[in-house]
């Protein structure tokens, strides 16, 4: 069942919240073992919460389609009173006294959190492997990764473990699980879901967004997170949040452009032959599609590693062992203390990338990195603005080839940043995407394709998106 059919059986009495939890919980004692999707489950909260839900339903205090609903949230979301690590020793113990904005909208809604999600490490990694708690595996073949860095939502929603899940997006981290897991992963506008208490990665590029088994449910879990937040000064007060009411526009005549330089390559031949499938899907429901061409793509990965990492490197400087998180056992003195701690309670991916954004924000080098790669967003941004100009849509692949095998991606740091290359682009610049399914390589892994729509024109991909679903299922 989608998360939407959930909510309504259990609207229309045919099914109970706790029926519904049981069947989550059931899932995760029969599959966590092998794919290792939590990092924590709240397995008595969520029984006590249903019942309550159950009721608050009868008496109409929860009347929205998502009532009921049980939903998994990444664990670099606070959830109020439970531990919230970012997959790292250095929050190993942190129990946050506050909650995020968005898992105060889920439990407004009647949603019933059920666990935390494993992820890379302060969401910094493409496979989740980077996480200090043990690695995630891909549904669909453990032997593989499902991605990141939203890789333990993204894998609870393929295996049946949750019916929907939030994650978070700073350069592809839901879309790219999403394509590896054969799920549907959406990051919005930057400023339309509140980043309170979303424990940063960078501030510019974050944002959280749904993730669920089809276009209509992350639609709906859009709506219940989505608005303005007086306790995030980057959240927006947009006036039209019904996404869902764009689900059964056809598309015809809407013009889709898609960036030549993105299938050229580097894009596994196996991805190319599914996403030019797609288009005849896309093109069969009335759409029409262009190709055009980007100048900027060579600039994309470089820039958004070194503006993500110079936030990062000032955004982590918090954890220092002094005011909470891991503290080193044995040091001599305040300097020693910082160096241990900082030493023994991050992994390498991110002391590679404090490394490198330090690097690229001390005074020699500011210039010659930072602020070039500042330069380089704002031409990227101005190429999009200009495509948008033409085009209602602009499609890419999620990534440039299936879930590799464990392993394999950390041996070569570079060649994992380079698989940002169609994602990137879309957080540099603050616009709306979705991954779809969109078929199958010859080993059984899934691919995705993703829908890019200019700022605050979410409808328009959730448009693309339901279409395209309906098109394949035609």
């Amino acid at each position: 069942m989608t998360a939407l059919e959930l909510a309504e059986k259990i609207k229309q009495r045919q099914i109970s919240v706790l029926d519904g939890v049981k069947t989550v919980f059931a899932e995760i004692e029969k599959k966590e073992n092998r794919i290792h999707a939590y990092l924590d489950i709240y397995k008595k909260e969520a029984y006590a919460r249903a019942r309550q839900v159950e009721k608050g339903i009868a008496e109409g205090i929860y009347t929205g389609p998502l009532a009921g609903v049980p939903v998994a949230v990444k664990d670099n979301i606070c959830v109020k009173g439970k531990k919230t690590t970012c997959a790292s020793r250095m929050l190993e113990n942190f129990v946050p006294p506050y909650q995020a904005e968005a898992v105060s909208r889920l439990e407004q809604a009647g949603m019933i959190v059920i666990g935390k999600t494993n992820m890379d490490e302060f969401a910094m990694g493409s496979t989740t492997e980077t996480s200090a708690y043990g690695i995630t595996r891909n549904p669909w073949n453990t032997d593989h990764v499902p991605g990141g860095s939203s890789g333990g939502s993204c894998a609870a929603v393929a295996a049946g473990e949750a019916y929907l899940a939030l994650g978070s997006d700073t350069g592809g981290s839901i879309r790219q699980p999403s394509s590896f897991c054969g799920v549907t992963g959406v990051k919005p506008t930057y400023g339309t879901v509140s980043r309170y208490g979303l424990i940063a990665y960078a501030s510019s590029l974050d944002q959280i967004g749904p993730i669920g088994k089809n276009t209509a449910d992350c639609a709906a879990l859009l709506e219940v997170i989505a608005g303005r937040d007086p306790k995030d000064s980057t959240s927006l007060d947009r006036k039209d949040l019904d996404f869902s009411e764009a689900m059964d526009q056809k598309i015809t005549g809407m013009k889709f452009g898609i960036p030549k330089e993105y299938l050229a390559k580097g894009l596994d031949g196996e991805v190319k032959n599914s996403f030019m499938e797609a288009l005849k899907i896309l093109t069969g429901q009335g759409a029409i599609v262009e190709f055009f061409s980007v100048d900027t793509m060579e600039y994309m990965i470089p820039a958004y590693y070194i503006i993500a990492s110079a936030e990062a490197s000032s955004n982590l400087e918090r954890f220092d062992g002094v005011k909470y998180g891991y503290r080193a056992a044995d040091y001599e003195g305040l300097h020693d203390m910082y160096y241990r701690t900082r030493t023994e309670g991050f992994g390498e991916e991110v002391k590679r990338r404090i490394m490198l954004g330090s690097f690229v924000l001390s005074s020699g080098y500011y210039d010659a990195y930072y602020l070039k790669a500042l330069r380089a967003k704002a031409l990227i941004c101005q190429e999009f603005d200009r495509a948008f100009e033409k085009y209602d849509v602009i499609l890419a692949p999620a990534a440039p080839h299936t879930a590799p095998k464990i392993g394999e991606s950390l041996k070569d740091p570079l060649s994992m940043y380079l698989g940002d290359i169609y994602t990137v682009a879309v957080n540099l610049c603050g616009l709306p995407a979705i991954s779809v399914p969109c078929g199958m390589d010859s080993k059984g892994l899934p691919i995705g394709i993703q829908m890019i729509g200019n700022r605050f024109e979410e409808k328009k991909i959730f448009r693309s998106a339901a279409a395209f679903e309906r098109g394949g299922r035609d």
